[in-house]
């Protein structure tokens, strides 16, 4: 199917694409899209694992402000900004080179559905966990990343029946907040947010309110509004509700599994190790929305229940019902170690199938010379 997006953010029109526009001349034409693509999330990647080395459980900014030196900051800042700005020249790039391919699309998004749980971790750094003066509870932080995975999501279960993929105005947004947000930490030093900016609300608080009112008054209404005029113009790729609400099932589960694991958990696991559970929510996030993807694209049906979501019950159920006992971390670090490598196992083995069946290379544009 050939790929459509609607963009209508004015930040984006306006301000960003000039700059994408201007940036993309200097790229050189036998670069293949992929590697653009490949190259901002391997950025992203490194940064995570640079914060994380300085501020593993997230207590760096609120107990000794000086313990993240201030090139991280501006390194994050530096970073975010390379991966926004590949991520918005990969798909501009592949119609010069005319390279465009379903290959593409998935790998961009794909790799998205695992960037965006990364972004969200990256930056909690920056606000710190509660620490009884300052700081954002571990509790607000899986609020605050589900409602971003949960946003994602949305974009992309329109996309699966309507067939078009209106990006969300939060994405562009969500990524100069960021890289502002890092440069400030840079420039002035994380005592910034530690202190009340408004009638005792603090930034990070500003910020907790603007994204879930973003998300639950602007971003899912549009994706209802979007789905809805589609069935008025009977565009919608799926004629029964149930065809159409498939793709929630999974995901819509795996927040339940989640969230009764968060919370019944006899050691309190996301107070303990919430670098460690936060990464493992976004990795399960990211397989399953893959899997939608891959359906939205090849027009196929999404399974009722994700694979992942039979390991996770279990691990879950030994965990709140006491059965692990002190052995809670360690099954979890096991298992988030597994799910992370059954993710990247997943991916590989997608991009190598479609490579070959497409007769493409995923990082050259060179043809592959028929068997």
């Amino acid at each position: 199917s050939q790929y459509s997006a609607v963009d209508t953010n004015p930040l984006s029109v306006y301000i960003m694409q000039p700059i994408w526009n201007k940036i993309i001349k200097i790229v050189p034409l036998w670069i293949a899209p992929n590697l653009l693509t490949f190259s901002g999330f391997i950025m992203i990647l490194f940064n995570y694992f640079l914060i994380s080395f300085y501020d593993w459980d997230y207590t760096a900014s609120g107990s000794s402000p000086g313990l993240v030196p201030t090139w991280v900051w501006l390194f994050s800042a530096f970073t975010t900004f390379c991966a926004y700005a590949l991520d918005s020249i990969d798909g501009k790039h592949a119609r010069r080179t005319q390279s465009s391919s379903p290959l593409g699309e998935l790998f961009d998004h794909g790799l998205d559905s695992w960037a965006t749980s990364i972004f969200v971790l990256s930056f909690f750094s920056v606000c710190s966990r509660d620490n009884g003066k300052t700081g954002v509870s571990v509790y607000t932080m899986y609020i605050y990343l589900s409602i971003v995975l949960f946003n994602f999501m949305c974009s992309h279960w329109e996309k699966y029946n309507t067939g078009v993929l209106f990006l969300p105005w939060g994405y562009d947004i969500s990524q100069v907040v960021l890289i502002a947000a890092y440069l400030l930490t840079g420039t002035v030093g994380v005592e910034v947010w530690q202190k009340p900016l408004l009638f005792g609300y603090y930034i990070t608080d500003v910020l907790v309110i603007l994204l879930i009112g973003f998300s639950l008054f602007l971003s899912f209404p549009q994706t209802l509004y979007n789905i809805h005029r589609a069935h008025l113009k009977k565009t919608l790729k799926n004629d029964s509700l149930y065809e159409g609400l498939l793709p929630l099932v999974s995901p819509l589960l795996l927040f339940i599994l989640l969230t009764i694991w968060v919370v019944l958990s006899p050691s309190n696991i996301l107070a303990k190790q919430p670098r460690l559970f936060l990464w493992m929510v976004g990795v399960a996030f990211s397989n399953v929305i893959c899997k939608v993807i891959i359906c939205q694209m090849s027009s196929t049906r999404p399974e009722l229940f994700h694979w992942f979501l039979f390991p996770l019950a279990l691990v879950v159920y030994a965990a709140i019902s006491g059965l692990l006992g002190p052995m809670e971390e360690a099954v979890l670090a096991t298992f988030t170690t597994l799910v992370t490598a059954a993710h990247v196992h997943y991916g590989v083995c997608v991009g190598r199938q479609l490579s070959e069946h497409l007769n493409i290379y995923i990082f050259s544009l060179k043809k592959r010379v028929q068997e």
